[in-house]
């Protein structure tokens, strides 16, 4: 990690200090203590259990995606890619930084990194896909919730949606309109031109090409393994099922029951897309006030209610960040490229 990065770490952390703080204010000491003593830990333990698949999942799509060219790409070098994207996901805008830290890491274990940027650039279009898929299962069964509730939080809500929808309408015009793509691209970067050097410009419009070339070759290659993609799809459904289930095990620790699991898990999606929507890293303010507000008729007890979302916080954000800088600074293992074999050298061989 870069000095500045270290920076951004830090100044993350104080800002989540800073938060936790201006929550409790109103928050008497005796009464969190009181509702730390009766937690249930067997039910935090299975919320923990879900961050871990999360993780876990994750790193199955990674070598599943990485597997078919390199062989003893061990799952401990796979697990740091997840775990160097949340990390660098936490402490940049918008969680820019997440792409460049899978690639960087796969990098590092001996991956060619136009094939690393290609695999980062697949998992992030098929996750994109099932969070959409999420959204919608998640509009069915609790929008009117939020509508009825939470008004206010509506617009937030579709807004996130839309942006996460624009993601995928434009990646599946690399895939299937590429001619027309590159000329839209450059299209609507003219205005862009305006405000920079000429010089940074053309590298910008450079980079985006190159990017688009890597996105489409590898679409090519991936749509003719449906079985993989299938595969793929499945398990990063199942990943964010359990990064949803989270909140509805916390309830359990702290002593309620009966609570809708459909209900919660579906307010739990409509919350990743409010996160979305804050450029400040990993959604500070947002992600907490989305919480607070969404799952407070579940949760009564104020004290009870900020406990949990400061759990949720270090399950799903804190976690993530101290975990990644494990990964950063574990020693990668090395993969070994399967070579290609042509026809031409299977005859030769075969002579």
């Amino acid at each position: 990690m870069t000095r500045k990065n270290i920076w951004s770490l830090l100044i993350m952390v104080l800002l989540g200090v800073g938060i936790s703080w201006y929550s409790l204010r109103d928050v008497k000491l005796s009464s969190l203590m009181a509702d730390i003593v009766t937690l249930n830990w067997w039910w935090l333990l299975v919320a923990l259990g879900c961050i871990a698949l999360y993780f876990g999942l994750e790193a199955v799509v990674v070598r599943k995606f990485v597997r078919h060219r390199y062989r003893k790409y061990s799952f401990l070098s796979a697990l740091r890619v997840p775990l160097a994207e949340q990390l660098f996901n936490g402490i940049t805008p918008f969680s820019s930084g997440g792409q460049p830290a899978q690639i960087f890491v796969m990098a590092q274990s001996g991956i060619d990194a136009g094939r690393a940027s290609s695999v980062a650039l697949m998992k992030f279009v098929v996750f994109q896909a099932m969070v959409v898929l999420n959204f919608l299962f998640a509009m069915l069964i609790g929008f009117h919730y939020l509508a009825a509730k939470l008004s206010y939080l509506s617009l937030y809500v579709f807004f996130g949606f839309l942006i996460h929808f624009a993601v995928i309408v434009g990646l599946l015009l690399v895939m299937y309109w590429y001619n027309f793509t590159k000329k839209a691209v450059k299209v609507v970067l003219i205005p862009v031109g305006w405000f920079m050097k000429a010089e940074r410009f053309a590298q910008l419009e450079a980079n985006i090409s190159i990017k688009i070339d890597s996105f489409y070759e590898e679409s090519l290659r991936m749509t003719k393994d449906w079985r993989m993609l299938l595969e793929v799809c499945i398990v990063t459904f199942c990943q964010l099922l359990f990064y949803y289930l989270i909140p509805y095990f916390i309830m359990r620790a702290m002593g309620y029951h009966g609570i809708n699991i459909i209900m919660v898990t579906s307010l739990n999606v409509l919350i990743f897309l409010v996160t979305s929507l804050f450029p400040i890293p990993g959604g500070a303010g947002g992600a907490e006030f989305g919480f607070t507000a969404l799952f407070a008729k579940f949760i009564p007890s104020h004290s009870k209610l900020i406990l949990a979302m400061l759990i949720w916080r270090i399950l799903t954000y804190y976690l993530g960040l101290f975990l990644g800088m494990f990964a950063m600074a574990m020693r990668p293992q090395k993969a070994e490229e399967i070579p290609i074999v042509t026809p031409e050298e299977s005859v030769d061989e075969v002579e």
